[in-house]
């Protein structure tokens, strides 16, 4: 069997800016990693010159993540289908076919049956703020959380079969990138608590939200390959807008930190340097 990792995330292009060079490293050391992909991603600023040749904000969206997806190697992407939701307050967050609307059972239900039908050893979603308290976001970790629980149980029916992963993560945002991010917006004489291209992104937020980091993944050789995938998201400026020079990440981001959820940590402190420590490749866990 091989090492399988499934992460939950919840619009195009999170795979790209959140985990392009952690993602681009594990498929090149062998590992299966498929996606889900919760939203059709709608609800993010395009230029209008951006949609010729598409027929809607969703159609690009959705072809900007087939395009990183086939740069990053994923073997599976699972697109849910759901409508972004917008950030938090906005008037689309009311919509009754959204993401932050969906019943939580609904969604985890479905992260359920995708677990059990891929069977991944690891499941990667993101912390209880999701990120930068994205409405979408945070509405996938929760099911996600939910559906690694249930996948196991028998008594929780569905059409396939129980399957148990053996390790839970929430990614994780180092507090020294964060704060060098507040240092170098301020020195630019922005605030940073309205960042991006529509001002809502709150870095001070992020920083009071940071979980421990129990594992670190060095990528310092994978920010190409991570730029690559995130380059076809260029609807949403290729993550230009958030991104530090290459030459700084090397130095600032040369490794991934991950809260482990699933097995507990006995101490909030760095334990593991890979995300398939301790797991069993060849005896799935059933219950």
């Amino acid at each position: 069997m091989s090492r399988r990792l499934l992460i939950a995330y919840a619009h195009p292009d999170d795979e790209s800016f959140g985990l392009g060079g952690l993602i681009a490293r594990y498929v090149a050391e062998g590992v299966e990693v498929d996606l889900i992909c919760a939203t059709n991603g709608e609800r993010g600023t395009v230029n209008p010159e951006m949609l010729d040749g598409y027929e809607s904000i969703k159609a690009l969206r959705l072809a900007e993540l087939d395009c990183a997806s086939e740069k990053l190697g994923l073997k599976h992407v699972i697109k849910l289908g759901y409508k972004d939701s917008g950030m938090m307050g906005s008037e689309f967050c009311s919509d009754t076919e959204c993401l932050w609307q969906a019943p939580e059972d609904e969604v985890t239900r479905r992260v359920v049956e995708v677990i059990r039908a891929l069977q991944p050893q690891v499941v990667l979603t993101f912390n209880r703020y999701g990120g930068y308290g994205h409405p979408d976001h945070i509405a996938i970790q929760r099911a996600t959380t939910q559906a690694f629980k249930r996948a196991g149980d028998s008594q929780y029916v569905t059409d396939q079969a129980p399957y148990q992963p053996q390790k839970l993560y929430f990614s994780s945002i180092s507090t020294r990138q964060i704060r060098l991010g507040i240092m170098l917006t301020r020195l630019r004489g922005e605030d940073p608590r309205h960042l991006g291209r529509n001002k809502d992104m709150d870095l001070v937020a992020i920083l009071d939200h940071v979980e421990p980091t129990h594992t670190l993944i060095n990528i310092r050789d994978w920010h190409e390959a991570w730029d690559a995938a995130s380059a076809c998201h260029a609807s949403q400026l290729g993550g230009g807008a958030f991104r530090f020079p290459l030459w700084l990440r090397r130095f600032v981001s040369a490794n991934q930190g991950f809260t482990r959820i699933s097995p507990a940590p006995a101490h909030n402190r760095v334990d593991e340097f890979d995300l398939f420590d301790g797991v069993k490749i060849d005896e799935p866990v059933t219950t």
